[in-house]
């Protein structure tokens, strides 16, 4: 696992995480960054699935991205920390690996789900998907290159600190 600052449309991976809507139908923030980059193939693919519910995870081809495919997962929206949030978002996490090690895939690159408009601490929540992503890592998986793509140096620091904590371990 590693820890990046930079443009999650521009890694080369099997798979982009998307931190989708429930509709799948783009937004802003990094789903709309991923639509723009996808282009329009992206939206029509999302318009034939019928949406996603929150914590859970589709799949659809990444069209104009350099990566083959695009992993949606509509993460929690951060409502004071007892409404579940971090359940959810782990399922988020833990259901993106699953779709991806179930199409075979090796490579998928997540974003910090949640912790842009939705609102969840990034404190929070890096512990949360780097736990997620060490016990999928842990079991029988097709995956070997997880990359937690940053888009600031904050959040950048809290994903080295994370990993380097879990790596001491």
């Amino acid at each position: 696992m590693t820890a990046i600052q930079g443009d999650i449309t521009r890694q080369q991976v099997d798979a982009i995480v998307n931190a989708a809507k429930t509709s799948l139908l783009g937004g802003g923030g990094v789903d709309g960054a991923i639509h723009r980059a996808a282009g329009p193939e992206l939206l029509a693919e999302c318009r034939t699935i019928g949406g996603c519910p929150t914590g859970e995870a589709r799949i659809t081809r990444g069209y104009r991205l350099p990566a083959r495919y695009v992993i949606h997962t509509p993460g929690p929206v951060w409502d004071g920390g007892d409404a579940g949030e971090d359940a959810i978002l782990a399922a988020c996490y833990r259901n993106s690996l699953a779709l991806a090690a179930a199409h075979g895939l090796t490579s998928i690159a997540f974003p910090a789900i949640s912790t842009g408009i939705y609102g969840f601490p990034p404190e929070r929540a890096t512990p949360i998907a780097v736990r997620e992503c060490t016990m999928h890592l842990a079991g029988d998986t097709t995956i070997t290159d997880i990359r937690f793509v940053c888009f600031d140096a904050h959040t950048l620091g809290l994903y080295r600190a994370e990993l380097a904590v879990r790596a001491a371990r």
